[in-house]
């Protein structure tokens, strides 16, 4: 099932599938404890990412060619970090960079396979790890390169947790259309310049592996994105680096998920 999350015409937050031409087919319930089909369809006013996470957990350098060109090894464990759940944005709204931001030419986009997790995992093997996954989207983990690497004291948490730097969507798609999560395309293009292409058969640890080794001895719940992590093609590792700047838009495209577009503006 393809899974949207919208505002319909009363103004109410509705949960739907098969969106298209404007209007989804309703579903009753709520996502994380059961949806029901109504054969009723409504109008989408305005689409919504897929939903309100608990926690956003991100992993670094978790493709092979984006470590070579940042000039990283290969890590034997996965980089955890985390984005504020405020960060969350929807489809087709804006990218903001912040004043904070706009001394210093640094925000940049990251294309990655967003994992939705369903179910209360701890201590969770690799062979049944993907039991526990509600179901996949699209996710921009936009960062700012310079609060990222200069003013977090350390920590990359500040600069990839700015208002809007996460968007997510345009749907989540449940786990039995998307059999193997290691065989997706993922893309990202900038004004219909394509800078990010690779598959998710490039990544270090795979989904399974994630959920397996971020559950030991800490709970994930249920509502809980993991951002898989970006591959290679991002702006700061260009030559010369190449941001985001006002009246750019940044789309990317994960397998047949469908394509998350977000323009960028000035705060």
């Amino acid at each position: 099932m393809r899974i949207v999350r919208f505002i319909d015409e009363q103004g109410q937050v509705q949960f739907g599938h098969d969106y298209g031409e404007g209007s989804a087919e309703l579903l009753e319930g709520e996502l994380l404890t059961g949806l029901k089909r109504t054969h009723r369809r409504v109008a989408v006013t305005k689409l919504l990412a897929p939903l309100e996470p608990r926690a956003i957990l991100c992993i670094g350098l978790n493709y092979r060619k984006h470590a070579a060109e940042m000039g990283s090894p290969l890590p034997e464990h996965p980089v955890l970090f985390m984005k504020n759940p405020a960060a969350l944005n929807h489809p087709d709204d804006a990218i903001v960079i912040p004043s904070c931001c706009e001394e210093v030419e640094q925000v940049d986009y990251e294309a990655e396979l967003a994992v939705v997790i369903g179910s209360r995992a701890k201590d969770v093997r690799p062979g049944v790890a993907l039991e526990h996954v509600l179901g996949y989207t699209a996710g921009n983990d936009v960062s700012a390169r310079h609060w990222q690497k200069n003013l977090g004291g350390g920590q990359w948490i500040r600069g990839k947790s700015f208002d809007g730097f996460c968007p997510l969507g345009p749907v989540l798609v449940t786990p039995d259309e998307i059999p193997n999560p290691q065989a997706l395309t993922v893309s990202a293009s900038v004004n219909g310049e394509v800078v990010q292409e690779s598959n998710t058969s490039d990544m270090i640890f795979s989904v399974a592996e994630l959920i397996s080794q971020l559950s030991q001895g800490m709970t994930l719940l249920p509502g809980t994105v993991i951002l898989t992590g970006t591959p290679s093609g991002v702006g700061a590792g260009r030559t010369p680096p190449v941001f985001l700047k006002p009246t750019d838009v940044v789309e990317i495209k994960i397998g047949s998920i469908g394509t998350l577009r977000n323009p960028v503006r000035g705060e």
